[in-house]
């Protein structure tokens, strides 16, 4: 490989613009902490660019070397399947590593406490507030069992209790968690978003938070300056196992 293989930023897209929106900022600020990288962004879907338009861009531009950078949190299906048959369908020309997905990540645990310390909570007040991490959800049992493995991680520095929730897909919701830790005597509950971006799914978690009466709903992860330190942390490992197999 010659000079740095372009990062392709690959995210799923969505009907409601603000994920879009948080998807660009996102990327506009890796390319603030890196700015000898070249990065580009493409959606799945609903969204443009799209992935297979921005492959064909880069091989008309003459871009040997590709890492497509999954911006999900969880190895589930698309992560699984529907990227690897998208970038199967690239340009022959190019060479393309897929980088593993974000999570799990410690820098994604400075972030969640981040922002619930943003939401009004502080280290203080740890050891008597139970969190509510919830995620997306999935129907894959391995991105299931990854959240709860998260949630006993966390759990064990400090706060009060930690339990995972999904908005789709999976059991428990948001509110069921939030009335669960209710119920183990926790002073006051939080909401952590385990989600990049707003959408249908984390407005369906905000709205659980709300009506069981949680006392703290923290912002989605967004540009957050983890996110995007993990982002090149993600593409630099991924790069490194590229020149290991061409040794």
């Amino acid at each position: 490989m010659s000079g740095k293989p372009v990062l392709l930023v690959v995210a799923h897209g969505s009907r409601d613009p603000r994920h879009a929106a948080t998807v660009h900022a996102l990327v506009r600020r890796v390319r603030a902490l890196c700015p000898g990288l070249r990065v580009e962004t493409g959606f799945l879907d609903f969204d443009t660019p799209s992935v297979p338009g921005v492959l064909e861009s880069l091989a008309a531009q003459g871009v040997r070397d590709v890492v497509a950078l999954p911006l999900l949190l969880t190895r589930a299906f698309h992560a699984k399947a529907d990227l690897p048959a998208v970038l199967r369908e690239a340009p022959a020309s190019l060479r393309i590593r897929q980088a593993e997905v974000l999570g799990p990540s410690p820098l994604l645990l400075s972030a969640l406490e981040r922002r619930l310390y943003e939401a009004g909570l502080t280290p203080a007040d740890k050891s008597s507030t139970g969190v509510v991490l919830a995620s997306a959800g999935s129907s894959d049992p391995e991105a299931i069992a990854v959240i709860a493995d998260i949630a006993r991680e966390w759990w064990h520095t400090g706060w009060c209790a930690v339990r995972p929730a999904f908005a789709s897909a999976a059991l428990p919701r948001t509110e069921d968690a939030v009335r669960e830790l209710r119920a183990l005597g926790c002073e006051r509950v939080a909401v952590a978003p385990y989600v990049i971006a707003p959408g249908r799914l984390p407005d369906r978690i905000a709205a659980g938070a709300a009506g069981a009466g949680a006392d703290v709903l923290a912002e989605v992860l967004g540009p957050s300056p983890e996110l995007a330190a993990l982002l090149l942390r993600r593409y630099t490992a991924a790069l490194g196992q590229w020149q290991l197999a061409a040794a």
